[in-house]
């Protein structure tokens, strides 16, 4: 019944998904040559198109005298002028082709930056973008009308909960709505049917952990634990493994760039190639989707700092470049009281202390004031891993920052997301 419904759900919302599927199935294995082929051929006609189609692109790419002609390497993108989702929200109608479309699907993102977002999604952008996300669900034998179940929107208004519901029920999905022991016991009910989990990261961490304290069973054989939308803390893993018999993989993109990577059951998170061009300059990443036609994404600064692998050929055989690492939003700065620091300085702290000791800390840190940093710690820690951090702490900001620890408390939230640094000073 599930797959049937699904089927027709695609025929209504976008009949061009199942022709990309069928593509990026063919492709999984293709060779690195064979796939920057590719990139550089819907390059081409995605700058030309954005050329012809959008007045932003043709004034920038006048601007910085390049034209789509003059495209004849990868390389050769780079000079293109970067954009920004300033520039999205500040250019939109100048950005929007004016070209004429069969069919547009509004998108919009969460706006957890402070910035929202709306675009409309060709048809086979938006198939592309779907198709990614199913090919990654493939990899570990999950079709999309699996049984699922989501951490997803929890504490919501009386009509928009039994919409959900309703709506869950009709693509085989349940989710959990608050972290009430009730609620909790009705999901654990319906995992034993369930073929895998996906949601925020640390929704999954918190339910595993009340599970485990409350020493309530479980049966379950969960093919797949997706994280998404959010950091996946190492420290995580251990618990959710315990309780829900795997890890927590990864799923990276945003609404504007679609499915950037996926991660394989080898452990390595691959880029979609196919429809993705990823660069990264001094740790921030550049994305340009190559099928964005109706609102073109071409050199964009997703905000993130990322590690990349090009070379690398993973055990699983795909060629695909590598995400190692996403350390993280760009994001307001550290202040201190003399100097200035990257939001990522606390990247390093942390896995500092990991590489060290091997003790993962599940942390945020909070600013309300200039020189002045609120460490909340999850757990409790050891002395010796207090002193560490202490020392950690010292020699990135030195006497420049006053700072204290708490440890076992709760976690702020900002938007409904978890972010390990939320800075309240205000900046001109």
């Amino acid at each position: 019944m599930y797959k049937w419904i699904y089927k027709q759900g695609v025929k209504r919302r976008n009949p061009l998904l199942p022709t990309a599927e069928n593509f990026l199935q063919g492709t999984d294995k293709w060779s690195r040559a064979e796939l920057e082929a590719y990139q550089l051929e819907k390059l081409k006609v995605l700058v030309s198109w954005a050329y012809k189609h959008s007045e932003h692109y043709r004034r920038k790419l006048d601007e910085a005298n390049m034209h789509p002609i003059q495209l004849q390497t990868l390389a050769d993108l780079q000079r293109i002028p970067p954009i920004t989702k300033k520039t999205l929200i500040e250019e939109n109608e100048a950005i929007h082709a004016t070209a004429n479309f069969k069919r547009l699907i509004y998108s919009e993102t969460s706006g957890s930056t402070g910035s929202p977002l709306t675009f409309y999604r060709n048809l086979e952008w938006d198939a592309r973008h779907r198709a990614a996300i199913h090919r990654g669900y493939s990899w570990y034998d999950i079709q999309p009308w699996d049984r699922n179940g989501y951490f997803w929107g929890y504490n919501l208004d009386v009509k928009k909960h039994w919409r959900l519901k309703i709506m869950d029920k009709l693509v085989n999905r349940f989710r959990i709505f608050s972290y009430e022991k009730k609620e909790i016991l009705t999901f654990i009910k319906n995992l034993n049917r369930a073929d895998y989990l996906e949601g925020y990261s640390s929704m999954i961490y918190y339910v595993a952990r009340k599970i485990e304290q409350e020493n309530i069973a479980i049966n379950t054989n969960l093919k797949m634990i997706k994280g998404t939308s959010e950091k996946i803390f190492d420290a995580y893993q251990p618990t959710v493994k315990k309780v829900f018999g795997r890890k927590i993989i990864s799923e990276y993109g945003a609404a504007e760039t679609g499915i950037i990577a996926f991660e394989c059951p080898e452990g390595n998170m691959h880029t979609t190639m196919e429809n993705v061009i990823v660069e990264v300059i001094e740790g921030e990443i550049y994305v340009t989707n190559l099928f964005s036609h109706s609102f073109p994404i071409i050199r964009y600064a997703l905000g993130d700092y990322v590690e990349v692998d090009t070379e690398t050929k993973c055990a699983c055989g795909r060629e695909h470049t590598i995400v190692t690492s996403v350390m993280g939003r760009i994001g307001k700065e550290i202040i201190g009281h003399q100097e200035t620091y990257p939001s990522l300085t606390f990247y390093y702290i942390f896995k500092n202390i990991v590489m060290d000791s091997g003790d993962a800390i599940r942390y945020q840190v909070l600013q309300h004031q200039k020189g002045h940093l609120e460490f909340r710690l999850e757990q409790h820690l050891s002395p010796s891993i207090r002193k560490q951090l202490e020392a950690e702490i010292v020699k990135y900001f030195a006497q420049d920052m006053k700072y204290d620890i708490r440890e076992g408390v709760d976690f702020y939230r900002d938007g409904g997301k978890l972010k390990d640094f939320v800075s309240f000073v205000e900046t001109v």
